[in-house]
């Protein structure tokens, strides 16, 4: 084993009490996983691959086969159904009904969404048998748009200047009002999904509207009391009023930046506060890895685990991990890790974050059907 804690440390670790999840009725799987993101943080990073719905396998195989090791986490998107004649410009996030982004031809592969969502629920639980951890997120529809459904143009996704307006932010946020039902209409799509994990005693990392603090998605640039911080906590009592117990809820913001017409605010902005969230995260792309976006990250979260939700490029060096110890996990973004645009990710690189002895892959955590921990 290249991880051996010393006997102190591992005592010690053993009789700490982490805090507990924010929902009061968590599930045992739910509380044992959030114990153990508490218990690497500082010490190691797990790491982490994105699947679409159209492969669910494809780029975990292609880390084993440049690793020869599994990624520890296992993430996929619920996502929608891309409609209207230009759904191949949508490729890369990976909707329900597209093959998997930069194939070529881009094609429509006729899963339902109703298909699809049951694929990924499927390989979530045939991948939490087999000792990984599951995240999963969702790139949904504007209900302005698509009526509470699952189909919708990409533009019904990625809104950029053409969000809500004020008065249609305060309708979605208002129960009783025809936006709202058709918010909630949506939301209950994807709950019946969730709630068949949670029979299955899979709990999930579930990071829904992420990078709320950047203006392309029609859930961003809503700062303040009145801005996204209400949408979280709607769908935060939403879902637990559902019953859905098996949620640790990660709140992941893009990492900050001033970049034209491509900007992402300061997390405070959108932040809904410590006791509606489990983990922060950040959104990491470009080998943006500021030490800043790790530290602001960890002092807003006054000590709450934190991690690389969604990167593109992994860090140039493996130093990164010694400076930024409390990331608890990264997950690449599908295509990325083999380096769809020249050699971003080299083999190379990919087999020095692997190796690192601060970076666990699967065979590097034990698993007794509830409980992960370090080997």
């Amino acid at each position: 084993m290249k991880r051996i804690l010393p006997l102190v440390l591992a005592l010690v670790c053993a009789c700490t009490s982490h805090p507990a999840p924010v929902n009061p009725r968590s599930t045992p799987e739910a509380r044992e996983l959030l114990d153990f993101l508490y218990s690497i943080s500082g010490k190691y990073t797990l790491s982490g691959e994105h699947n679409f719905a159209s492969d669910l396998s494809r780029y975990d195989a292609e880390v084993l086969d440049m690793t020869g090791k599994w990624p520890a986490l296992w993430g996929s998107d619920f996502s929608f159904h891309a409609t209207g004649e230009d759904f191949g410009r949508y490729q890369h996030a990976g909707p329900l009904n597209i093959s998997v982004p930069f194939e070529r031809p881009c094609v429509q592969t006729g899963l339902t969404v109703a298909d699809a969502r049951q694929a990924i629920v499927d390989k979530a639980i045939e991948e939490w048998r087999r000792g990984r951890i599951v995240t999963l997120m969702w790139h949904c529809c504007d209900p302005r748009l698509s009526g509470g459904g699952n189909e919708c143009d990409g533009a019904g996704v990625w809104t950029m200047d053409a969000g809500p307006s004020d008065e249609e932010w305060d309708a979605l946020c208002t129960p009783g009002t025809p936006l709202h039902q058709a918010w909630e209409r949506e939301m209950d799509t994807v709950i019946p999904y969730l709630a068949q994990l949670q029979e299955a005693g899979v709990p999930v990392l579930w990071r829904p509207y992420h990078e709320m603090n950047g203006a392309w998605f029609w859930w961003g640039n809503k700062p303040g009391e009145n801005g996204f911080k209400r949408l979280w906590i709607m769908t935060y009592e939403y879902f637990t009023g559902k019953g859905l117990n098996n949620l640790l809820w990660v709140w992941d913001a893009n990492a900050p930046r001033v970049k034209e017409n491509d900007d992402a605010l300061p997390y405070e902005l959108f932040y809904p506060g410590n006791e509606y969230v489990d983990v922060l995260a950040a959104d990491i792309y470009a080998w943006d890895y500021k030490q800043s976006h790790h530290d602001e990250l960890v002092a807003l979260g006054g000590g709450k685990p934190v991690a690389m939700g969604e990167i593109g490029q992994l860090p140039r060096e493996v130093s990164v991990f010694e400076e930024q110890p409390a990331w608890t996990w990264f997950m690449v973004w599908g295509y990325f890790v083999s380096g769809h645009r020249g050699d971003e990710n080299h083999l190379a690189l990919v087999r020095s974050i692997y190796d690192s002895p601060r970076v666990l892959t699967l065979d590097e955590i034990s698993f007794d059907g509830r409980r992960h921990r370090v080997r």
